[in-house]
């Protein structure tokens, strides 16, 4: 069983990807969200410390005995700048207004030289601020920075220095806080994840249940008897009108199925007239032609003419028998004309098919004179005559001024072939594969059905008849059967 093609299966699944890409888009937003907070975080604890130092700093140039300007910083904060430190725990760096080193909080042995000269983007980021404030976040050791940059200034809120406070993102809590949170989120979305296995498998079960019963239903459904309807009770609204529709189609079909079943009688009885008059005129027409040739070369005198009545007669005796075979077979619905297989001579069976034909173009060659072989003698001899007149056909509507057809017969291993060779017409490329079809034609009358009727008298007695065709050369077709003895 193909379980991606069942409905249950797609239904329980459905359900469980739901939970499940429910749980990991929470996650994700969840994970987003702390990212977002901590950021906010951040940036306002480290505005928080900035300002609370502003005041400090502000404090101090109040209270000083120094000049305040820029030359006094480092004298203003000699002292001052290490309790700063140690009441907000950060460090903080002073510069002069082009960025030089002043003053810093981060206590040494020996001269700081990490921090002594801003950088010049820096510099000109803070001049060009408009709230004269610059922040710059960046990543080192594999840990987040952020670096405030703001100015110090008197009374007169003229610029004294620069102060810089270095600030160390501490995610250590919240994504504690973080981990804690996702690991209650997946307990509580595993539980869920259980509830719904369970609910979607008695809910994929209850919804296809009905499906299968009028599943089974269909499959039991047949044109020739009566069928039942389908009877569903406790069931959805889709499933009722789904049973509703089905038991229409039932109530249609019982009331159409004598309609169709006459149409199909009347269209078999019309398509059995149509082959049995096409079959009828293939002897017909023989029969004429050797009547007429027997009018023309009748002669008393003729020290031959008993060999010549015999031969006349065997030919009409023989298209009389097609046409009783044809008759049989429409009375009795079997194949036109039942097959009686005997055995006989290709070779001379072809000859004979080929007396009744009075066009001085067609010559016959066989280097042997026998190929024995089981075969339907008047069926074969059909086979001959339609496939002669067709090449018949393509020289007249060609008009060649030297026609010619050629027949030969010969064995090949264990199979006996006939070829019939012209130089007419020639079929169209587009037309070669459609010249074996029942009704397929390019005459101006004629039903059809000849090469059709011939391809199922060959396949038949297991052979095959192919052509080779060139527009405006020839065609050839070749027809080749078993030596069946």
């Amino acid at each position: 069983m193909n379980f991606t093609k069942s409905l249950r299966f797609r239904i329980f699944l459905s359900m469980i990807l739901l939970v499940i890409g429910a749980s990991i888009l929470i996650a994700a937003v969840t994970i987003y969200q702390y990212s977002e907070e901590a950021e906010d975080y951040h940036r306002e604890r480290l505005l928080r410390k900035e300002t609370a130092i502003r005041e400090n700093i502000n404090y101090a140039l109040k209270t000083t005995t120094y000049p305040v300007d820029t030359e006094n910083i480092p004298l203003i904060f000699k002292d001052k700048i290490y309790e700063i430190k140690n009441i907000h725990n950060l460090e903080l760096y002073l510069y002069d207004l082009e960025g030089n080193l002043l003053k810093s909080s981060k206590a040494s042995f020996f001269k700081d030289t990490t921090n002594t000269k801003l950088a010049s983007y820096i510099v000109e980021a803070l001049e060009t601020s408009p709230n004269k404030h610059y922040v710059e976040e960046f990543k080192e050791d594999g840990q987040n920075y952020q670096s405030s940059y703001t100015y110090i200034t008197d009374s007169y809120f003229k610029p004294l220095a620069i102060l810089n406070l270095p600030y160390i993102e501490d995610d250590g809590f919240l994504n504690k806080e973080l981990k804690e949170y996702l690991t209650r989120l997946g307990y509580a979305y595993l539980i869920m994840l259980l509830v719904a296995i369970a609910l979607a498998y008695f809910l994929s079960k209850y919804i296809t249940r009905s499906l299968n019963n009028i599943s089974q239903k269909i499959i039991e459904t047949r044109l020739d008897k009566r069928n039942k309807k389908i009877l569903v009770e406790d069931t959805t609204l889709e499933i009722s009108s789904l049973v509703n529709a089905y038991n229409g189609m039932i109530d249609e079909l019982e009331s159409s199925a004598a309609q169709l079943a006459a149409s199909e009688r009347e269209a078999a009885w019309r398509e059995m007239a149509k082959q049995v008059a096409h079959e009828i005129k293939n002897p017909l027409t023989p029969m004429r032609l050797t009547v007429q040739s027997f009018q023309r070369k009748f002669d008393v005198n003729d020290p031959e003419m008993h060999k010549k009545m015999e031969e006349y007669s065997n030919t009409l005796i023989q298209q009389i028998d097609t046409m009783s075979s044809i008759a049989s077979a429409f009375s009795t619905y079997a194949q036109m004309p039942a097959q009686q297989d005997e055995t006989l001579n290709v070779v001379k069976i072809t000859k004979l098919a080929l007396d009744i034909f009075n066009e001085d173009y067609i010559y016959f060659f066989s280097e042997e004179k026998e190929i024995i072989a089981k075969f339907d003698r008047t069926q074969l001899i059909r086979v001959i005559t339609n496939l002669i007149k067709n090449s018949i056909y393509a020289i007249e509507q060609k008009n060649s001024g030297d026609p010619k057809i050629e027949v030969n017969v010969f064995s090949d291993g264990t199979n006996a072939v006939i070829t019939v060779a012209d130089n007419g017409l020639g079929i169209s490329e587009g037309n070669k594969d459609k010249v074996f079809e029942p009704k397929f034609t390019t005459k101006s009358s004629g039903m059809g059905l000849g090469l059709a009727m011939v391809k199922k008298i060959v396949e038949t007695y297991g052979g095959k008849i192919a052509l080779t065709s060139a527009e405006g050369k020839g065609t050839t077709f070749t027809v080749t059967f078993p030596i069946q003895l």
